[in-house]
């Protein structure tokens, strides 16, 4: 199993009271640190302002900050956790992601979800339906994107989005296209999309228990859909609030182990503050016998 590290952008408070320009050459600093120490990928959120509450308070839009950090970084994978689909029309969203893929040599993933804050939606006047609306309105952006990052010409009429003969060049460095991963806990609806469209299921803040409850359905979604299990990798996203919680980081990282996810994501928040917090979030990584580097 692999780590990967959220770095800071300001969405859960962390930057709050800096001056913006002090704040990105810190975001700057901790994404150059993480790979130097060998964590297998770097991700951002896709949120505009503070959580719970919006402050006024630096918070980096995901897409261009992500798109800088793979100027100054050559070996870390880059991805989103996760875009929200209702924010970007899906066939800007493929181009956007095939355009990064070729900035960054080839290192981008595109992590996407439906969606589930009703706070950011209404400030930035996007709408925000129920549940089942937003998951067909990710399933018509899976549709597109994965479409498109294929190259070539793309057709597609959904309910909520489609494309008539769109070019999508250059559609990334990657073969045979940029990796999806699809995130969300909800076994209907986008465990079913993640089946179809996905390369990779991250699960939002389950525990070990849950995961492994978890796990037999993942494999039965991809089973309806004629497709091997196996092929769909899974991964977690490990909320900070839990690894703050956490008396035992090692402990709680090995509990993850022999479950057979992919990899495992965290953010470490001190590490705005603190140039050890990556070191020492590594080394715990590393007795877990998670792989880095």
């Amino acid at each position: 199993m692999k780590i990967g590290v959220l770095i800071p952008q300001g969405f859960t408070g962390e930057y709050s009271g800096w001056d913006p320009r002090l704040a990105w050459a810190r975001t700057v600093r901790l994404a150059q640190q993480a790979e130097a120490l060998g964590f297998e990928s770097i991700w951002l959120f896709d949120h505009f302002h503070t959580t719970p509450e919006p402050t006024q308070s630096p918070v980096f839009e995901s897409f261009v900050a992500l798109s800088a950090l793979a100027a100054v970084t050559s070996r870390v994978r880059l991805g989103h956790l996760v875009l929200c689909a209702a924010y970007r029309n899906p066939a800007l969203t493929a181009k956007m992601i095939s355009t990064l893929d070729v900035v960054s040599g080839g290192r981008a993933e595109l992590g996407i979800g439906a969606g589930s804050r009703r706070i950011d939606c209404v400030a930035y006047g996007y709408p925000f339906p129920e549940a089942p609306e937003r998951l067909a309105r990710l399933g018509d952006n899976l549709e597109i994107i994965g479409r498109m990052l294929l190259g070539g010409r793309s057709t597609f009429a959904g309910r909520f989005s489609s494309v008539e003969d769109a070019l999508n060049e250059p559609h990334g460095l990657q073969n045979p296209r940029v990796p999806i991963v699809v995130g969300g806990n909800g076994p209907e609806r986008t465990w079913r999309l993640a089946a179809r469209f996905a390369d990779e299921l991250n699960l939002d803040d389950l525990t070990p228990q849950q995961v492994e409850d978890a796990l037999p359905i993942i494999r039965r979604r991809c089973k309806e859909v004629g497709r091997e299990p196996a092929s769909l990798s899974v991964s977690v996203f490990l909320s900070w609030t839990r690894f703050e919680a956490a008396n035992d980081v090692v402990g709680l990282f090995r509990s993850y182990q022999g479950l057979g996810l992919s990899r495992l994501m965290t953010l470490d928040r001190s590490a705005v503050v603190d140039d050890l917090a990556l070191e020492r979030l590594a080394s715990a990584a590393e007795m877990a016998g998670l792989v880095l580097g």
